[in-house]
């Protein structure tokens, strides 16, 4: 299928679920949803029973009598008051998120090449100089590779050094990196419009105490997630086989409370624990497990859920990498 023929499916989509919802109108504003329908400069894009349209004055082309409107889940305040819209204003989103679920081919195909460039990234972690480095100053180098990278928006950057790793939502901070520090790094991009993450883990010089042990848990875990991501299971299957690795292992108590999410247009596409997995659909797995005040490891995998099983669209592999300088 050509775009066109891809956008107007979407529509023809999009129109028989928002009536199944009960809603008129959608407004969208550059975001996600936007792109997956077709939307260019903007800044309104219209969706109707009737019309699609990009628009500067989207309440003009809301039908008159609608009496529920769907709204851009990134739509800002005054963009909301800026409608004078008199009906209903609800999310998109529940019309527009389980179309995305399942990709196209060429959408499959953009997203190995995001991948190959976070990954890219991630590989270029060794020929850095860490002894005597801030977190803080090595994600900016990180960020300046992404963009060399081609990387049309860095969307994080991450940098963990020592017990900073046990900190699930840490940023980089002055922490200065030294021999015999865990370190976890994290690249996440928009590349032709498709988003990834790469994270993976590194040890400085040695690794500490017991930390070997505790990664292969995680990459356990992570093989385990990949196994369980199939057509026909419930997606929340994938995270039961994530949590049964790491609990046996006795760190279950320190293990992340989300094994993974969809990926594509944006960082984070659902699904439920409940939706059923179909081919098509797109995967960060990232198992976790955070000792407080010792260490942690997190490694981030975008795969796809192909008609066999899981199929990784990354190459770059997960062995415990030991920088030297």
């Amino acid at each position: 299928m050509t775009p066109e023929e891809v956008g107007a499916a979407r529509a023809v989509a999009a129109r028989r679920a928002m009536a199944e919802a009960g809603i008129d109108a959608l407004v969208l504003r550059p975001s996600p949803d936007f792109r997956f329908l077709g939307g260019g400069q903007g800044p309104f894009l219209v969706l109707t029973q009737e019309a699609m349209a990009e628009t500067a004055d989207p309440a003009a082309l809301v039908p008159q009598g609608a009496r529920r409107v769907g709204v851009d889940p990134e739509m800002r305040v005054r963009e909301l008051f800026g409608l004078a819209i008199e009906a209903e204003l609800v999310p998109a989103a529940p019309v527009l998120a389980p179309l995305r679920l399942r990709k196209e081919p060429y959408e499959i195909e953009a997203l190995r090449h995001a991948v190959a460039a976070a990954e890219g990234v991630l590989a270029r972690v060794p020929e850095l100089a860490w002894f005597g480095e801030t977190e803080r100053a090595m994600a900016a180098r990180l960020r300046a590779l992404l963009l060399e990278s081609g990387c049309e928006k860095p969307l994080s950057v991450r940098v963990a050094a020592g017990e900073h790793t046990a900190r699930p939502a840490h940023l980089p901070a002055h922490r200065v990196i030294n021999p015999g520090d865990a370190l976890g790094v994290s690249v996440c991009g928009r590349w032709g419009g498709y988003c990834a993450e790469a994270a993976r883990v590194f040890v400085v010089a040695e690794p500490p105490e017991d930390f070997e042990a505790m990664y292969s848990v995680v990459l356990a875990a992570h093989r385990a997630g990949l196994a369980a991501l199939r057509p026909g299971v419930p997606a929340g299957a994938v995270a039961r086989a994530v949590a049964e690795v790491i609990d046996g292992s006795g760190y279950g108590r320190f293990a992340a409370p989300h094994a993974g999410r969809g990926i594509g247009l944006a960082l984070d596409e659902g699904p439920g624990a409940e939706t059923t997995l179909e081919p098509g659909m797109t995967f960060c797995l990232e198992p976790a497990i955070h000792v407080p005040d010792l260490f942690g490891a997190r490694v981030a995998h975008v795969a796809l859920c192909a008609e066999a099983g899981a199929l990784p669209l990354g190459t770059a592999p997960h062995t415990l990498h030991v920088l030297d300088r």
